[in-house]
């Protein structure tokens, strides 16, 4: 399988008749060799997020739509990218997919099951501090197994606390800045960002003064 998998779900719930909407933050691998797809629901009072967190058992029954355009389809044919991923917040859900998915490739090309090569992927991930940084260890993890293919760069702009050895080499103080875009990006990146949409549109105008074409940034607005 050799595509980006990047989208959302909307969730079915028998008996409930709000409809969830939801972040994919698992590898299309996941779901081809155990069946299994991944949802992010965070704890709230929205009807369907409460089912999941209340009632929801083993066995329970749902239905699923996957849409919406924010994805991108990878085909063999294509020529190797790199890619960005910039995560406001629990914006990190969906582009935990294609960390994840980036990961399956690399270890494909390595045990020889895909001539094809992947690039590599910076990811810039903001939080307000590094406990709301979500899948940090997993993060972190995969960028030591696939060193200079997969990077990450901790943002936290309200860290409080004492930042733990383990996190340190990784994380900056302060906002994801246009000096440290210009040091990770180059015209060619795919770039994929999901946040608040002040966020959004900063970034994107960042990008684009360093010279990253429109068609080449992709991004999600959540509120």
């Amino acid at each position: 399988m050799l595509y980006f998998f990047l989208k959302r779900v909307d969730f079915f719930v028998p008996g409930v008749s709000k409809v969830g909407g939801f972040s994919i933050c698992s590898s299309p691998g996941l779901l081809e060799r155990e069946g299994v797809l991944e949802l992010a629901v965070k704890i709230t009072k929205h009807p369907p997020a409460q089912w999941v967190h209340s009632q929801c058992v083993l066995g329970s029954e749902v239905a699923l739509r996957v849409g919406g355009d924010f994805f991108y389809d990878l085909q063999p044919s294509n020529s190797s990218v790199d890619i960005l991923l910039i995560a406001g917040g629990v914006g990190i859900n969906p582009l935990y997919s294609i960390l994840l998915h980036t990961a399956d490739l690399h270890r494909l090309h390595e045990s020889k099951h895909y001539e094809y090569k992947p690039g590599s992927v910076q990811l810039h991930f903001s939080a307000k501090n590094t406990e709301e940084l979500l899948f940090k260890k997993t993060i972190i993890d995969l960028s030591k197994e696939f060193p200079g293919k997969i990077n990450c760069h901790f943002h936290v702009t309200q860290q409080n606390s004492e930042i733990s050895e383990n996190l340190k080499p990784y994380v900056t103080a302060g906002r994801i800045s246009e000096m440290t875009l210009a040091q990770h990006v180059s015209k060619n990146n795919i770039c994929f960002i999901c946040g608040p949409p002040p966020m959004i549109e900063s970034v994107s105008q960042k990008l684009e003064k360093l010279g990253v074409p429109k068609e080449n940034i992709i991004f999600e607005k959540w509120w």
